[in-house]
């Protein structure tokens, strides 16, 4: 057997160590505050009207499953520096414009150290469509929030829900999957279905590839693989960026 080095066996008591601290999953934070409500709920990537009534209490659309209690790890590196990434679907609601949403809380680490707090909140409608609805984002240093910048509800400041996964996707499709002007503007468009996907955690077929980008970033892209019944299992920056990450645990 192999003997680990010593600095090999510090960053294994240092995972230990993140691992334990993500199982601490925190409450999320009182409500964004609210300025003048959006007067249309209607997103651009919509075609029919917005209504509480036709979502579902569940997130199961096979592209982007949300079910309370996964835990999603990812690993990779961004500008040469580890990072890793920890997605947990909390068993926490939050009611969004008439919708209870799933809160789904995601955390960053770079070399060892939490630089991320973000909670998201998403919901399915009866045809199957994931719909976003905001974010609470935190960015840290040392420990200390130094900045919210991101973060967005649907129905506050101008900011309408969008859809972040279709129920039926296909090659072409775009999807306008946040609207929030000048804050949160990300589109997405299918740019492959049928694929098989490799990562760490397994090897997967019928996966779909991915672009977004946003005009409040134009010089920005990066791709994503989501593979059914799974989700996500794959990101890496095209244009204007150099992370990647890459699905290495799921558990339930």
């Amino acid at each position: 057997m192999r003997r680990q080095s010593v600095p090999s066996l510090v960053a294994a008591l240092t995972a230990a160590l993140i691992l334990a601290c993500d199982r601490n999953e925190p409450t999320q934070p009182a409500d964004l505050p609210a300025d003048t409500p959006a007067p249309d709920l209607q997103p651009a990537a919509s075609k029919s009207q917005f209504d509480p009534a036709d979502f579902v209490d569940v997130v199961d659309n096979k592209y982007l499953p949300w079910l309370p209690g996964t835990r999603f790890v990812y690993v990779g590196e961004e500008d040469g520096e580890p990072e890793r990434d920890v997605t947990v679907v909390t068993h926490q609601q939050k009611t969004i414009l008439g919708v209870n949403v799933t809160v789904v809380l995601d955390r960053v680490y770079q070399s060892g150290s939490l630089t991320e707090q973000t909670f998201d909140w998403y919901a399915q409608d009866k045809k199957g469509n994931v719909w976003y609805f905001g974010e609470d984002s935190r960015e840290i240093e040392d420990g200390e929030v130094v900045s919210t910048e991101g973060s967005w509800e649907a129905g506050k400041n101008g900011a309408k829900p969008g859809i972040i996964m279709s129920a039926h996707p296909h090659v072409g499709q775009s999807m306008q999957q946040e609207f929030a002007p000048g804050v949160a503007e990300d589109m997405a468009r299918v740019l492959h279905l049928g694929l098989k996907v490799s990562v760490p955690y397994g090897s997967f077929n019928h996966c779909i590839e991915t672009e977004e980008f946003t005009p409040l970033e134009p010089g920005v892209r990066e791709v994503k693989f989501y593979c059914p019944g799974i989700g996500q299992v794959k990101e890496q920056d095209v244009q204007g960026g150099t992370a990647h990450l890459v699905l290495t645990q799921l558990s339930h």
